[in-house]
């Protein structure tokens, strides 16, 4: 598709989400005040314009990669990126349909939200110039803001939105002076170009390194690196719970598509440099989040550190700077998709009205009352911790092998036993749910939300079929990134 010399079949996808946005904004504002068939409609027009706009995603594989100018292109890891993020966003907005209307009645602007927000993170993915990585971070990030502070009766919910937006702020200057220091080094912003000037050897160095230090740290930022994570666990436990499941994975897919496109396209003669500084961020990701989980009593606070810490392990893949390493910290966020969203739809089950968050005595003897839910919030911990043939453990198994091909051994071997560690918090969880005794006068609220159930059920279902069948997903991720 051509208009004016412009091929917008590269950014389709994109064009039509912002597009269903302009719809459900649109619906919104006929519908009126009050609660209506048009308004209840919206989340069922949003889900299935996600569903139309995947399969249109998912028609464009195998062509040729397309371009549009020298700033996006479409190719297997865009379009990898881009189920990613759009399996993110339809189970989203499943949880989000019986929740979203007891926080806030402006339900349309939710949804709009989130779609924008899906279009941002896929066009960070695709992006192939830094200037359009930072116009993509702040298209997602504003709406993630606004989105944090949906509930706002809750006190804890407006904290965590201003502190978002402060150290979100503070980690884009980062990230914009990063991008002028690597355009001053090399005198582009175009990933192409920066290689070509760095494998000619015409690059200066001297401004090269701290702009690649300054990137680190925004993107650091934005996938929850230590020690750029502190804004974590307030904001997943302040933040609506269905929010915080989108964040989760939709912020990471889309900054790790764009770490990986940065430093294994555009920079990799520095990977001597930058691979050792990755593997000590990694480490101390993978450590500290780990060992902060232990220590949790709050279900979200525990998942937020848990968040942190499986960023680590993605960057452990990432540090030898292949195109192994670019598919599979796309692998590994697929499967993470699954497990983690679904163990935040649990999440929302064990919630008592007006809360936004459960504490883990909430799911003692969870079995004995609600076998169903029990087994499906066993599944996701078990995958979270790697326990095979589960999702999880193939995630982790192509990131360490990613590793270990690199000639990083060491620091894969560090990873599993970061993996050992989390273990315990995750089958702890399963431990109460399955041989304590409920609490007395602790009653799980759960209620016949279909929308909620349907949502648990897929999740659970594709993180146990990924992980018996994982050669049926894989080649989906051979991307051929950065050659």
């Amino acid at each position: 598709m051509q208009a004016l010399g412009i091929n917008i079949s590269a950014v389709l996808p994109e064009v039509l989400l912002v597009l269903l946005a302009m719809i459900v904004m649109m619906v919104d504002a006929f519908a009126g005040k009050e609660e209506n068939a048009a308004k209840n409609a919206i989340p069922w027009i949003s889900l299935i314009g996600v569903v139309g706009v995947t399969f249109f995603a998912l028609g464009q594989w195998g062509v040729a990669p397309l371009y549009f100018q020298s700033a996006a292109v479409t190719d297997h890891f865009t379009i990898g990126l881009r189920l990613i993020v759009l399996v993110t966003t339809g189970l989203s907005i499943l949880v989000s349909h019986t929740y979203i209307p007891r926080i806030n009645k402006q339900t349309g602007e939710y949804y709009a939200l989130l779609l924008l927000c899906t279009a941002g993170m896929m066009m960070m993915g695709a992006a192939v110039d830094l200037m359009v990585v930072f116009l993509s971070l702040e298209i997602f990030s504003l709406g993630l803001y606004i989105l944090t502070g949906l509930h706002r009766q809750n006190v804890r919910g407006s904290e965590a939105a201003l502190k978002y937006f402060l150290l979100g702020a503070f980690s884009s200057a980062f990230f914009v002076y990063g991008a002028a220091l690597v355009y001053g080094g090399t005198g582009s912003t175009n990933y192409a170009e920066i290689a070509s000037t760095l494998a000619a050897g015409k690059g200066d160095v001297s401004l090269l390194l701290p702009g690649i230090a300054m990137l680190l740290i925004g993107f650091g930022f934005k996938v929850s690196l230590v020690p750029f994570h502190t804004w974590t666990p307030d904001v997943y436990q302040g933040a609506p719970t269905p929010v915080t499941a989108f964040m989760s994975v939709g912020t990471k897919a889309a900054a790790f598509a764009a770490f990986a496109r940065v430093f294994v396209v555009a920079l990799p003669s520095e990977q001597p440099v930058w691979g050792w500084a990755m593997a000590g961020v990694a480490i101390l990701t993978m450590t500290l989040g780990n060992l902060a989980a232990l220590r949790q009593t709050s279900l979200k606070r525990m998942l937020a550190y848990s968040s942190v810490a499986h960023a680590g392990y993605i960057l452990c893949g990432l540090v030898p700077g292949t195109s192994a390493s670019a598919d599979s910290a796309l692998a590994y966020l697929f499967t993470y998709a699954f497990m983690n969203i679904g163990a935040f739809a649990v999440v929302i089950a064990l919630e008592s009205a007006g809360e936004d968050d459960a504490l883990q005595q909430r799911a003692k003897g969870l079995a004995k009352r609600w076998p169903a839910l029990a087994f499906v919030m066993a599944v996701f911990m078990f995958s979270l911790a790697g326990v095979p043939p589960l999702a999880g453990f193939f995630g982790k198994f192509y990131v360490f092998k990613a590793a270990v091909e690199g000639g990083w051994v060491w620091l894969a071997a560090i990873g599993m036993l970061n993996s050992a560690i989390g273990a315990y918090y995750y089958l702890r969880v399963v431990v109460s749910m399955y041989f304590d005794d409920a609490t007395e006068g602790e009653i799980v609220p759960y209620r016949n939300w279909s929308s909620l159930r349907i949502g648990m059920a897929l999740t659970a279902a594709a993180t146990i079929i990924i992980g018996i069948f994982p050669s049926i997903w894989s080649g989906l991720f051979n991307s051929g990134l950065g050659g």
